[in-house]
């Protein structure tokens, strides 16, 4: 199943990054697309990507562990709801970004704001 977390207003560029047989469910994949630090998370066998830098302190984001649909910053557990990049928890208060996700032919494709 394919996923897109922005609005469809936005216009991408999108990048084939990787074929989805290569992220099994429960995987992530970190990728750099147009110079952004960008994780690809399987979670149910739908794709989600993420910026891998919190909004707290500008530290890693894509080690953190996940609960279900939420991702917790390994450094000060900031928590992120990954489908739409929604700041749950202190110490974050600000939103991170996510970027559109299709799977084009078997090969993942990530969107980035033209």
């Amino acid at each position: 199943m394919d996923s897109q977390s922005l609005a469809d207003t936005t216009p991408y560029r999108f990048f084939q990054i990787v074929s989805q047989d290569s992220l099994p469910n429960g995987e992530r994949l970190f990728v750099e697309v147009e110079g952004l630090p960008i994780v690809i998370l399987n979670i149910g066998g739908i794709f989600y990507a993420i910026d891998d830098v919190c909004t707290h302190d500008n530290g890693p984001l894509g080690d953190g562990d996940l609960d279900g649909h939420t991702i917790i910053c390994p450094r000060h557990g900031a928590r992120f709801d990954i489908r739409n990049g929604k700041a749950l928890s202190l110490p974050a208060y600000k939103n991170i970004d996510t970027y559109p996700v299709r799977v084009v032919s078997g090969m993942i494709e990530i969107g980035v704001p033209a």
